[in-house]
């Protein structure tokens, strides 16, 4: 079972590069993308559809704005559109989608970012701050959890072509990364990571500025989080550098169940 997680930047201008033709070639079980900044009335789905796709949006109330989207060829039990009662602030973003399925739950996440400002990297701190007792709490109550998304956070020194930089840009902070350090130490394993260690250059999303893609000058920030009781069932993880709808690329994760 191939699960992907792509943050596609506007479902929009992906489609217009290519993108349904992409899924119609790989066919992958799941897809979770994340900022569509679309709703699902503003675009036509039935090409996907027509290939045994079923989609769940979580859509934005802001219009052209964050967002996600999970696309399932396989039969989900229940699903959940937002964390839920006391985290409003986040749901009216659409960043927390999640899909119940007979193995595991998946959840498709969309972490905000904190580069537009530091009011924004405040709100992604006590998102965060949030997000873990969240998990923690549905723990209880689903150990099979797979967390994918784009969380907006650098974790090592080398996923990031620059780590000696000094300018302290979000996603490159001590305590955001500290926050993921403790992400993967406790609960959830790096598929990427465990399948291929320290393997050096590989990265998931690169400005638009500068060539940036060309020269491969990028930062490793989607992640497929799965949780520790859950390992033996990775069987591959890579990035798709070559796949390009975005500034970022798909990651993608094998698993037998």
């Amino acid at each position: 079972m191939y699960i992907t997680s792509y943050n596609i930047n506007g479902i929009r201008a992906a489609v217009k590069k290519g993108l349904f033709d992409w899924i119609s070639k790989t066919q992958y079980d799941l897809y979770c993308f994340q900022e569509t900044k679309a709703t699902q009335e503003q675009i036509d789905l039935t090409p996907l559809y027509d290939l045994g796709y079923q989609a769940y949006w979580h859509s934005a109330e802001k219009k052209g704005y964050s967002g996600v989207l999970t696309l399932s060829k396989l039969p989900a039990t229940h699903v959940y559109y937002g964390m839920g009662k006391g985290y409003d602030i986040y749901d009216r973003e659409g960043r927390v989608l999640r899909t119940d399925f007979e193995h595991f739950t998946l959840l498709n996440c969309y972490f905000p970012s904190g580069s537009s400002k530091e009011e924004r990297h405040d709100f992604k701190m006590k998102y965060l701050e949030d997000f873990y007792p969240y998990i923690q709490e549905l723990f209880k109550e689903k150990k099979a959890l797979i967390i994918v998304g784009d969380y907006n956070i650098v974790h090592l020194d080398i996923d990031i072509h620059n780590p000696q930089r000094k300018d302290n840009p979000s996603g490159f902070r001590p305590e955001e990364r500290a926050w993921l350090q403790k992400w993967f130490d406790q609960d959830f394993t790096d598929a990427y990571r465990l399948v291929h260690g320290q393997k050096k250059d590989i990265y998931s999303w690169w400005s638009y500025r500068a060539g940036s893609r060309q020269r491969n000058k990028g930062w490793r920030i989607d992640y497929i989080s799965v949780a520790k009781a859950l390992e033996d069932h990775i069987v591959d993880a890579q990035y798709l550098s070559e796949v390009k709808h975005s500034d970022h690329c798909p990651c993608l994760a094998q698993f037998n169940f």
